[in-house]
């Protein structure tokens, strides 16, 4: 049976809203790679659904890479490599003095990295210092959008704009409860197929 285009945007979201471990899981029982992240993971169990085919990982190039040996100081013009960046104390102070006491490690800030790196533009140290105080100045006029992946975050948000007064203990229960009817959803959908 091949997947409708309302039932693939069905389990699109609803698969979100799956731990790692179950969507490891779902990746297994469709006996497909289950290592990667949630996104990956995502987007592999959505083409092998649509396709029957499971997408290669693009692997980043060798110009992004920190080459096994090789000691790259924490300096403006050095380039951050792939393997050779830390989300670790040294490198937050080195960074806080780049772009000021108010750097902290980000999502984005990661995720920009990972695109820079896929792309063959490592960028240097201070490259990423210019990237990261342009994103906090916007932050500050607009609050960022959580990422899609972050169905947690996206829930609560959207709850508690509607119910503001319910308790830490509601909220909880009611993202225990939307969880579960999202993962019975995903359940139904590759059942039907």
């Amino acid at each position: 049976m091949k997947i409708s285009l309302t039932q693939l945007e069905t389990l699109k979201s609803a698969l979100l809203y799956l731990r790692m471990a179950q969507l490891r899981a779902l990746c297994l029982q469709l006996q497909i790679p289950d290592r990667g992240l949630k996104l990956a993971l995502i987007a592999r169990i959505l083409s092998y659904l649509t396709t029957g085919e499971i997408p290669k990982p693009q692997p980043i190039p060798a110009i992004s890479k920190a080459k096994s040996g090789v000691i790259y100081p924490l300096a403006p013009e050095t380039l951050i490599l792939s393997g050779s960046y830390k989300n670790d104390l040294k490198t937050r102070l080195f960074m806080q003095k780049l772009v000021g006491p108010h750097f902290h490690f980000t999502a984005h800030g990661i995720d920009w990295l990972k695109a820079r790196w896929q792309n063959g533009q490592p960028p240097t140290y201070q490259e990423f210092a210019d990237y990261w105080q342009q994103i906090y100045l916007e932050h500050q006029k607009q609050k960022p959008v959580p990422k899609a992946e972050w169905a947690y975050i996206n829930y609560v948000q959207a709850l508690l704009a509607e119910n503001p007064n319910l308790t830490k203990t509601e909220v909880t229960q009611r993202w225990l409860q939307k969880q579960a009817e999202q993962v019975l959803l995903v359940e139904q959908i590759i059942k039907m197929l």
